[in-house]
């Protein structure tokens, strides 16, 4: 094996690549270490299979919704499950081939190992027993289903998100342990499929987000038929005639939910267990993952780590970028820190969710004095030519200087319109700035013009494009 590197890299998902790529780029000798199948979370597992499902069943729900329109009627119905499912599952190969194996090539310099990486008794590197060497080492090995400590869980098949999209037959129910986006993305996809959905959790729907937007999901979830329980406790798990029933505690009784499956979405753990991290001094937190400074640093000089594995911004394109600011701190001298600031988060339901910044509450948290609005989508005219009305905006801003703090949206066309109020925070812009901004008519994004006026102005009172 060689030992000529100049840097390490241990894993090879998008922030693997996103460092080795960037020390390439910069002339170093880097060896990439990848365990298992390479590509990751994103492409493989994650977010490429539960979008393409999740269009895979828009294209059903649109024919229920037809009727809003005068004169139109539709209908459309699964013929082929596991077509579907080979369709999805071919997208994934194909992009983790275009975007991973075919891409290694076109770096001289990037040699790709596989195995599995540890530190061993003496702190040193090691892939497969054998030892490896180089002044830095970047750990970006992701992260994996976290399974709760429930009586009786281990005796069970429950799924994760992964086996859940690898069904070959369409479950008639499902039970989800969690109202995370994995939970909410999940639902939606088997509730519209046909499938009977539970969601159940202990704080409800999307729990980190503005309440007004948790609340708003919560309610067309249930329209669509999902069954939502919150605020219960889980006390155990078992393999019943009905499938597999989760006994827990709610309102201080006790109740019985079965369904023919079970789907854990209860969060994501690192994966550091291979990586005996105590043996090179490295610090990790109370999940296991790997501590970090702004810098992505680790607690052991010329050690980095970024992306899931260190527990934040678990998004992939935020792993990206922090594994890049890792390289190029591993290379030139620790000079970059990253920053989340005007980090946008989408959640890929529908109507969709997506937010910057910060909520009400979070900035409240940090002694900051508040202004907000809220604008209904009853009052974005392309919501209203689509005879979609569902969802709203809620801007947050500093009361004493009107400096946009944060943006959150649901809209059945959220997800593309939060990069303008990422770029409006990121600029420092306030509410009227973005309010004085010419943005283009019928277009859910113009939406956020609206909701920055709607702090000054009744914006029921203004024509078409009115300032």
């Amino acid at each position: 094996m060689k030992k000529d590197f100049d840097m390490i890299v241990i894993g090879a998902g998008s922030a693997g690549f996103s460092a080795a790529i960037t020390a390439a780029n910069e002339g170093a000798r880097v060896a990439l270490i990848g365990h298992g199948t390479i590509g990751g979370t994103c492409v493989n597992v994650g977010c490429v299979p539960s979008k393409a499902m999740i269009r895979a069943m828009e294209t059903l729900h649109i024919t229920h919704v037809a009727d809003r329109f005068d004169g139109i009627e539709a209908t459309a119905k699964i013929t082929d499950w596991k077509a579907i499912i080979a369709q999805k599952q071919a997208l994934v190969d194909d992009l983790r081939v275009a975007k991973y194996v075919d891409v290694l090539p076109s770096y001289n310099n990037i040699s790709y190992i596989e195995g599995a990486a540890s530190f061993d008794e003496n702190g040193g590197l090691t892939v497969d027993g054998a030892a490896l060497e180089a002044p830095k080492i970047i750990i970006a090995t992701g992260a994996r289903q976290h399974v709760p400590d429930i009586l009786g869980l281990d005796g069970v098949d429950y799924l994760d998100s992964t086996s859940v999209l690898q069904l070959d037959a369409l479950p008639a129910s499902l039970v989800i342990m969690g109202g995370g986006y994995i939970g909410v993305e999940i639902a939606q996809i088997f509730a519209r499929a046909g499938s009977a959905v539970t969601i159940v959790t202990r704080r409800g729907i999307l729990p980190e987000a503005e309440p007004v937007i948790s609340a708003a999901l919560t309610e067309y979830f249930q329209a669509e038929g999902i069954t939502i329980l919150k605020g219960l406790t889980y006390n155990s798990v078992e393999k019943t005639d009905g499938g597999i029933t989760l006994q827990v505690t709610s309102d201080g009784k006790p109740l019985a939910i079965t369904g023919e499956h079970l789907l854990l979405a209860t969060g994501r753990a690192p994966n550091t267990e291979l990586l005996n991290l105590g043996n090179a001094g490295i610090e990790g937190d109370s999940r296991g993952g790997i501590k970090v400074d702004a810098k992505m640093r680790s607690s052991r000089i010329g050690v980095y780590a970024a992306g899931d594995v260190t527990g934040q911004d678990q998004f992939v394109y935020m792993a990206a970028y922090g594994a890049k600011l890792a390289a190029q701190n591993a290379m030139n001298g620790d000079s970059l820190s990253y920053g989340n600031t005007a980090m946008p988060a989408v959640v890929f339901s529908d109507p969709q969710v997506a937010s910057v910044g910060l909520t009400e509450a979070t900035a409240k948290a940090q002694g900051i004095d508040t202004v907000t609005s809220v604008l209904h989508l009853e009052h974005v005219p392309r919501a209203l030519a689509a005879r979609d009305t569902r969802g709203l905006i809620k801007l947050v801003a500093d009361k004493a200087t009107k400096k946009l703090l944060g943006a959150h949206i649901i809209a059945p066309e959220g997800a593309d319109s939060i990069q303008t109020a990422v770029m409006a925070i990121k600029a420092g812009m306030t509410y009227e700035d973005l309010g004085a901004t010419i943005f283009p008519y019928l277009t859910t994004v113009e939406g956020l013009k609206l909701a920055a006026q709607t702090f000054d102005k009744d914006v029921s009172k203004l024509s078409c494009c009115a300032g």
